[in-house]
């Protein structure tokens, strides 16, 4: 009986073994791709020194009416005007690593950004992939703001929520 329980259990191993190999198998290409935007994210949250707010719990501060800077990083034309979150302003940065913001630029983003260096600031694009509220979350805790939320969703999350937008 020993003997039948043991075959029964290693039979029973090798067919979720394999059956695991073929799920990895399948979804292997996508789950590696999700593993690398999830490090990829981490790694710029922790190169940035700044917080992450949620699709929810932005919306909660909407609603509340909490006092904040939201700032959609988007190309104005080709998004922005189009769709973003209701009050929003536009500040476009570029995709990938930035090697420098030059001065002009910097003065122009923390005239946007205001005075306040403790003020609540958001910052989005367009969805997890898109790395240009990466940009502007960086660049708003070098200019010394210390309250600053990327929210990595974006508008896509934003949207597929049902939650409304605005357009200019």
């Amino acid at each position: 009986m020993k003997k039948l329980y043991l075959t029964g259990a290693l039979a029973l191993a090798a067919l979720l073994l394999l059956s695991g190999l073929a799920s990895a198998a399948v979804m292997g290409t996508k789950e590696l791709d999700n593993e690398a935007l999830v490090l990829k994210f981490y790694k710029e949250v922790a190169a940035g020194h700044y917080k992450v707010v949620d699709t929810a719990t932005l919306k909660k501060w909407i609603d509340a009416k909490k006092p904040m800077l939201i700032v959609d990083t988007m190309p104005f034309e080709a998004s922005y005007q189009k769709s973003h979150i209701p009050g929003a302003v536009q500040f476009e940065f570029p995709v990938g690593p930035m090697k420098g913001f030059d001065k002009a630029a910097q003065a122009k983003y923390a005239k946007l950004l205001g005075a306040d260096k403790k003020a609540l600031i958001v910052i989005y694009c367009g969805f997890p992939k898109c790395d240009r509220s990466h940009n502007g979350a960086l660049w708003a805790k070098k200019l010394g703001y210390q309250n600053v939320y990327r929210y990595p969703g974006g508008i896509m999350a934003w949207m597929e929520k049902g939650y409304p937008t605005a357009s200019k």
